[in-house]
């Protein structure tokens, strides 16, 4: 068994933070961790800065990958949940203050108000506010959202910075595109 084994798992699990053990044998041993998984089509992505490790899968020549990591079918209003946390995010870090932290910490009740600006007009927006929170527990599920406390029914979340890999700036002005074109 090599040093790096345990850190491996680890990645092929999921999203590694800074906070785990793992996190100074991935730093240590990033090369050879990189090499042993570029075997089965994977690549070690680092966020030093941001505090977190994934793998990723690299794209064959035609465009392809070998499929080792199982997509999942979003629906629209998870999509929406998403982009909406990835908008936030984006906005907390271009408006940096002094005493600003690291982090943007949301309620589920900030949330659900945020999202239901992104909703369509036309869109049940009575019936999707009551089924936010299978939206958001949803977007919690899929590593976007940690939660950081409870009272009550009032969840306080703090968002998950690999939000910023999985869904792009182009990702964002493209669903504000087709979001107009809604409108």
């Amino acid at each position: 068994m090599q040093n790096y084994s345990k850190a491996i798992v680890k990645l092929l699990k999921g999203t590694v933070e800074r906070k785990d053990n793992v996190w100074d044998d991935i730093i240590t041993y990033q090369s050879e961790i990189q090499d042993y998984i570029s075997v089965i089509g994977l690549e070690l992505i680092i966020k030093k800065e941001e505090g977190f490790a994934y793998l990723k899968q690299t794209e064959m020549e035609d465009g392809t990958t070998l499929n080792l990591v199982s997509r999942r079918q979003i629906g629209f209003e998870v999509s929406i949940v998403l982009i909406v946390l990835r908008h936030i995010l984006e906005e907390f870090d271009n408006n940096p203050t002094e005493t600003q932290s690291f982090e943007r910490f949301i309620t589920n009740t900030e949330l659900k108000e945020e999202v239901e600006l992104f909703l369509p007009e036309t869109y049940n927006k009575i019936k999707s506010f009551k089924e936010l929170d299978s939206y958001i527990n949803k977007a919690a599920e899929y590593g976007f959202l940690i939660e950081k406390s409870r009272k009550d029914k009032e969840i306080k979340y703090q968002i998950h910075r690999i939000i910023k890999e999985k869904i792009t700036i182009d990702d964002l002005l493209d669903f504000k595109n087709k979001l107009k074109d809604l409108l």
